[in-house]
């Protein structure tokens, strides 16, 4: 079973910038994908990036040019570069990762973020 912690969230002004980590730990085996999440009150829980094994990366569109994704596959890693952070990116923040085979997922306890106006 992998444990996932992440850290980094705290509360911001809007146009600032925060650095989200999560370190998985565990029966590590084969990690492939590795994700953000990230939950509003009220709303549905979001996918904001990904980055597979191999590097490739996704972003939603309401955060592309303003979060990068990257994983430190040494630490069993991932982090979340956030720039230009708007009031409407407050939410806690969560990691994915799957990993296994087959293929499993493993979820962290989240971390928050506030971004004030």
């Amino acid at each position: 079973q992998v444990q996932l912690v992440e850290s980094g969230g705290g509360l911001v002004q809007a146009g600032g910038s925060l650095r989200l980590s999560c370190a998985a730990s565990g029966s590590i085996y084969g990690i492939n994908a590795m994700y953000w999440y990230r939950q509003a009150p009220g709303k549905q829980r979001e996918l904001v990036a990904g980055i597979t094994s191999d590097g490739d990366t996704n972003y939603a569109d309401s955060v592309k040019g303003r979060f990068t994704i990257s994983r430190d596959n040494a630490k069993n890693a991932v982090y979340l570069q956030m720039n230009s952070l708007k009031p409407e990116d407050t939410a806690g923040y969560y990691c994915n990762v799957i990993y296994g085979v087959p293929l499993r997922a493993s979820w962290g306890q989240g971390t928050q973020v506030t971004v004030s106006s």
